[in-house]
């Protein structure tokens, strides 16, 4: 199926989904988030990369990582939002909070990764 017409329509409806998906769970979290962390995207992003480390893990290739990584996972997990709102805690004078942002979506991110490779690694 690689370089298909095929492949690349399900790229764009698996990267749809992927999406989508981001929207809902980040909205999910923050619905039931009291404080002005940006909960849902640290979320979304942590479990993104832990899914994506699976996916190495297991030895995903071709064009299943296609799909499961790039397209789904790729457009599940987002670094510009990320980046806006700590872009945004910092303009309304939350420094702190932005940092926290910063350097815990990074250190969540790279724990996450790192337990999904062994668990996928496992299977």
């Amino acid at each position: 199926m690689t370089g298909s017409a095929l492949l690349w329509v399900a790229v764009a409806l698996v990267s749809g989904a992927g999406a989508c998906s981001r929207f809902l769970l980040d909205l999910a979290v923050q619905d039931r988030w009291a404080g002005r962390f940006p909960l849902g995207i640290l979320v979304v992003n942590g479990l993104g990369s832990f899914l994506l480390g699976a996916l190495h893990g297991a030895g995903v290739a071709g064009d299943e990582l296609l799909l499961s990584g790039t397209a789904l996972l790729g457009s599940f997990t987002t670094f510009s939002t990320w980046m806006v709102q700590s872009e945004r805690l910092a303009a309304e004078g939350d420094d702190a909070l932005a940092l926290v942002n910063l350097a815990g979506s990074l250190a969540v991110g790279l724990a996450a990764v790192v337990l999904g490779w062994a668990l996928g690694t496992a299977l």
